[in-house]
């Protein structure tokens, strides 16, 4: 499975690819960041944003799209601007109908370091150990967006796991009850 991880930003947007499958080797296969300078207009700035998004995943054919969900802050322009970013990721995706999933900051930390309070130099040196790189990658959000994608191969693949065994279990159940009532 590959996963394209979106740290959505207006200034700069870290985006990271990784191929992998939960209890398998976890492989980088690209990661960027995409930068707009503040003093451009914004709809330039997310027009910016559309096209790089819309590049990368033609590129890299991702099966899915994980986004950071947005969070309240005190500073709302930069929740604006995050907001914005995140809504044009999922709006490349749907357009090229790849599903999205949305992560908290919380439950990326918990899947990469094991704490869900874990500092970013924490998940910057895991996602470098998990992905066997060479060095680390910058800015913090080319490391964030990895890890996004690493937190929804292991958290995705675990859900879907468990999603088609219930499955399973309810055609199996129906299955029974029908033998019984003669259907």
């Amino acid at each position: 499975m590959r996963v394209l991880g979106v740290d959505p930003g207006l200034t700069r947007c870290g985006v990271g690819v990784v191929e992998g499958d939960l209890g398998r080797r976890l492989a980088m296969v690209d990661v960027t960041v995409v930068r707009s300078d503040s003093k451009t207009p914004t709809p330039e700035r997310l027009l910016a944003l559309d096209l790089a998004l819309t590049e990368l995943v033609g590129r890299h054919r991702p099966d899915a799209i994980a986004v950071e969900r947005v969070f309240a802050d005190v500073n709302v322009l930069s929740v604006m601007g995050t907001a914005q970013a995140s809504a044009v990721a999922m709006l490349v995706a749907a357009r090229h109908g790849i599903p999205v999933y949305l992560h908290t900051p919380t439950e990326v930390k918990a899947a990469v370091t094991g704490s869900g309070r874990a500092e970013k130099a924490q998940v910057t040196a895991m996602v470098t150990r998990l992905l066997r790189l060479p060095t680390a990658p910058t800015p913090a959000d080319a490391a964030d967006a990895l890890a996004l994608a690493i937190c929804h191969l292991w958290r995705g693949a675990a859900t879907n796991r468990i999603e088609q065994a219930a499955a399973t279990v309810r055609a199996q159940q129906a299955a029974a009850l029908a033998g019984r009532t003669g259907r």
